[in-house]
């Protein structure tokens, strides 16, 4: 396999990892906006991180067990399907699941590929 598509493999999955997580981080912004006192806002905020703590979680998981992260991943999808199923817009389960059922494929390529993905 070319090293450029090795190199590509290895990091791609755990940068839409990080990518992922910012993204959903965005939807915790809405807090600032509601009124809160301080105290509130923070735990609010807090709160509606929890969805970004957990895919670092399984990214830090999956790191180094690509098959456990890929996994994982499409565990989250499917639990987001099932959480949210007939509650919001097509769109919304576009945008959240389906790019962890990608985040799952790339992690388990990773694990497909791992023994060529370690000898660079």
């Amino acid at each position: 396999m070319n090293k450029g598509i090795i190199h590509a493999l290895f990091w791609a999955p755990r940068v839409l990892s990080v990518l992922f997580a910012i993204f959903l981080s965005l939807f915790a912004l809405d807090v600032f906006n509601e009124g809160y006192s301080f105290g509130e806002t923070v735990l609010a905020l807090f709160i509606h991180l929890i969805p970004v703590y957990i895919v670092a979680i399984v990214l830090v998981i999956a790191w180094r067990l690509e098959w456990v992260g890929a996994v994982l991943f499409l565990s989250l999808s499917m639990l987001y399907l099932f959480m949210s199923w007939g509650r919001v817009h097509w769109s919304a389960y576009l945008g959240i699941s389906a790019p962890l059922v990608l985040l799952s494929a790339l992690f388990l390529l990773n694990w497909k590929y791992r023994k060529e993905l370690r000898m660079r």
